[in-house]
Formats: structure tokens, C-alpha cells, sequence
């Protein structure tokens, strides 16, 4: 059974910027601490899933299909700093040059891809590892399909299938759209229904099953909770719909595309040495060395180090990654 590891790249941007200090720079002044912490987080990645396939998935841009139906939709986030901005063209060439496919779209958030790619690939017989922070994902789900959310860089990632969802949450994966139209989410300034949290929305759905089971049932509730309900119903119907992930956008890369074979070591290794990373050069190095990594990464000499000395890496950036 091929493993394929569908990466929600936006979110190991994000984690990698806010992971490693912003004064992780090269000597001419370019920083790169986002780049370097993504870079870390795909090695470690590759040697813990040793993945048969790979695709990143990342946000083009903010006028998706759920912006045109809420202009407030994730309004509430703090704004995104430039410094960050500014390092995406980088992992984007970092990405392309381990030879790892990559899709966007401007109607679709990363999620979308990652439900879509997902039931391509249980079609197709696959097991998928799905690498996301964003709980929304939690609705994929299934016995072929896990949820890895990275911690410490990708060293302690915590995986979460049905039962661990269902233990966590008290929630089964299919109900995660309905438990958010209770809930709300504010990370993307959906409120829900006010007075209902967490513990309250999972002990509606085990009971009711849906958002649909538990308004057809009011009369059985108590006065405040259906007062409540009532009161919301139009914002929890619009949060659930909100956090129901699309699955059948065309694939823009066929799953044959996908597998990993063949991949360059030069063009990374010169890629980690322009940007000053000795450590993950050295990494990257012992790493295709491996079983795994002299059956997927083409055989290369070695490139050599620019003259330019390395930055040196701090404790905290090594302890991290």
C-alpha cells in the first residue's frame, strides 16, 4: 500500500517563522528563519513518514469561495508580518527544488486540496499521513487516513485517526463540521452559537448525531440551551457549511505525479550552502545515505561549500528542529 504525505504548507510556514528567531539571517542580510524551519520539518518529515508520494498544498490567495460567501471571514486573524511574506518565494524554491509537486488555487483553500488528494488516494487503495495544524482537516479522518500535527519541529508529531479524535473530542471525524457550526471558530471569525462550547457541542452531536438531528429534537432540550440554538440557528448552519471541506476539485497533479523517485541532491544541497544552512546540508547529506533515502534521491557528488562562512545556529534554533 503506498503512502502518500499531503502537506498543508501554509501551516508548517507559519510554525516555522513564529519556531525560529526572526534574526536567523545569511551574511548578506536575507533572513530566513521561516525557510530554515520548514526545510528542518521536511527532513524530519521524510525520515519519520518515509512517504511514497508527496504534495504540498498551500493558500494562493484570499478571495476563496468561503470569502465571497462571509466578507468577515477570518477577519479576526492578527495581520500576517512582512518579514514573513517576503521568505514564501523562498520555500516555494526550496519545495521545487527537492522536486516536490505543489498546488494552489485562488477558489480554494490548502484544506481543499488536502480532502481531495486524500479520497484520490484511499480510492486509489493509498494510506494517507495528512501534516496540518488546522482542525478542520480532523474531518478526513478514517481508517486509511491520519492526521499528523507537527510538534517540535516534526519530531513529537501527534497523530490523531478515529478513535483518537473521538477520545480527544468526543466527536467522530464526520461530525467535526457540525461540532465547528456549534462551536464556531474563531481563528477564522466564525462565531457559532453564543453559550455553547466544546464539551457542550460534543455531548448535543452524541447524542443527536447532526447539526440537523439536535434543531429537530428542541422541544427535548432545556430552555436555555434551546433558546440559544434558536437563536443562532442561521450562524451555525452558515459555520458548518463553512467547515465542510470541498473533495472533488480536478486534480491538478494525477497521483502518479506524486511519487517520489529519482529526487535531486546537488540542487538541494547548493540550496541549503547559498542560504548558509551547514546543519541541514549536513542533515540532508546522512540522510540520503539511508535506506530510504539512496532509494528515492539520485546519486550525486558533492558540492562544494561557498566561501562565504555559515551562520552559526543558536541552542534554542537546534533544540527546536
Amino acid at each position: 500500500m503506498k503512502h502518500l504525505v499531503l502537506v498543508d504548507g501554509h501551516h508548517l510556514m507559519y510554525r516555522a517563522y513564529y519556531a525560529i528567531p526572526k534574526t536567523l539571517r545569511t551574511k548578506a542580510g536575507e533572513q530566513t528563519n521561516a525557510v530554515f524551519g520548514v526545510a528542518s520539518m521536511v527532513l524530519a518529515l521524510l525520515k519519520i513518514e518515509e512517504p511514497d508520494a508527496l504534495l504540498f498544498c498551500f493558500d494562493a490567495g484570499e478571495e476563496t469561495f468561503r470569502h465571497q460567501e462571509n466578507a468577515t471571514y477570518k477577519e479576526g486573524r492578527a495581520e500576517t508580518p512582512d518579514d514573513f511574506f517576503v521568505q514564501i518565494p523562498r520555500i516555494v524554491e526550496m519545495v521545487e527544488t527537492f522536486g516536490f509537486p505543489h498546488v494552489s488555487a485562488p477558489k480554494y483553500e490548502a484544506d481543499d486540496f488536502l480532502c481531495t488528494y486524500a479520497k484520490a488516494a484511499t480510492d486509489a487503495g493509498w494510506r494517507v499521513t495528512i501534516v496540518t495544524g488546522d482542525r478542520d482537516a480532523l474531518q478526513l479522518a478514517t481508517e486509511h487516513v491520519r492526521i499528523a500535527i507537527p510538534h517540535k519541529g516534526y519530531q513529537k508529531a501527534e497523530y490523531l485517526g478515529p478513535q483518537e479524535i473521538i477520545a480527544k473530542y468526543g466527536i467522530r471525524p464526520d461530525q467535526v463540521p457540525s461540532y465547528k457550526g456549534l462551536t464556531g471558530d474563531p481563528s477564522d471569525n466564525l462565531p457559532g452559537v453564543l453559550g455553547i462550547g466544546p464539551k457542550g457541542a460534543a455531548a448535543l452531536l452524541q447524542k443527536y448525531d447532526t447539526l440537523d438531528g439536535i434543531y429537530e429534537h428542541l422541544g427535548e432540550l432545556t430552555k436555555s440551551v434551546r433558546e440559544k440554538l434558536e437563536k443562532d440557528r442561521e450562524q451555525a448552519y452558515f459555520c458548518e457549511r463553512m467547515a465542510k471541506l470541498v473533495c472533488d476539485i480536478p486534480l491538478t497533479a494525477k497521483l502518479s505525479e506524486l511519487v517520489l523517485k529519482d529526487l535531486p541532491v546537488d540542487p538541494v544541497l547548493k540550496f541549503f550552502y547559498e542560504l548558509e544552512f551547514t546543519l541541514l546540508a549536513k542533515r540532508f547529506q546522512t540522510f540520503t545515505e539511508t535506506e530510504y533515502g539512496r532509494a528515492h534521491f539520485a546519486a550525486s557528488g558533492v558540492p562544494e561549500m561557498p566561501v562565504a562562512a555559515p551562520v552559526k545556529k543558536t541552542k534554542e534554533q537546534l533544540s527546536l528542529f
